[in-house]
């Protein structure tokens, strides 16, 4: 009778089990899916633009040494598997709520549901760790060593800064 209680237990277990992995293989997958219309490649994925994103998924969100220079500095894509292997689903919510150097849209990404960025979290820590730190943000006015995209924006003669192109003289 003990050992008919235990092998449904473990049957029981089993089955448990196989439900759990179907459900983070839907995290994983809604993770993925958010991350691709997100636009999280598009900056974190080195060359991903210049290759209309086919880029292997064994190479996505290893952040870039390519920096975004404007008005604040130089700033770089941040390495997100790095980043999230370090960090547990509330510490990830709680940066992803927070603050971050332009040009990352973080008001966008703090519009998430938690739901929505537990699958994130999820689908980065899937991925595994991989690569390096990108560099560290610049101040203003330091040079700096790797290339970067400039965001000093540049406003035709008669345009004022701030004023639409359709309010222009011409």
């Amino acid at each position: 009778m003990a050992l008919a209680v235990l092998a449904s237990l473990g049957l029981f277990a089993h089955a448990a089990s196989a439900a759990d992995k179907a459900a983070d293989k839907r995290q994983i997958d809604r993770g993925r899916y958010l991350a691709i219309v997100g636009g999280c490649n598009d900056c974190h994925t080195p060359h991903y633009m210049e290759k209309d994103g086919k880029i292997p998924e064994s190479e996505w969100l290893t952040g870039s040494s390519m920096g975004f220079q404007g008005p604040w500095g130089t700033t770089y894509p941040a390495n997100l598997r790095l980043i999230a292997q370090n960090m547990n689903e509330a510490q990830w919510i709680a940066r992803a709520r927070a603050p971050m150097r332009p040009p990352m849209p973080w008001f966008n990404l703090a519009k998430m549901t938690d739901a929505d960025l537990r699958a994130l979290h999820a689908y980065l820590r899937s991925l595994g760790p991989k690569g390096e730190l990108a560099p560290a943000p610049v101040q203003a006015g330091v040079p700096v060593k790797t290339p970067y995209i400039s965001f000093v924006p540049v406003f035709p003669q008669g345009q004022a800064q701030g004023q639409p192109a359709s309010q222009t003289k011409r």
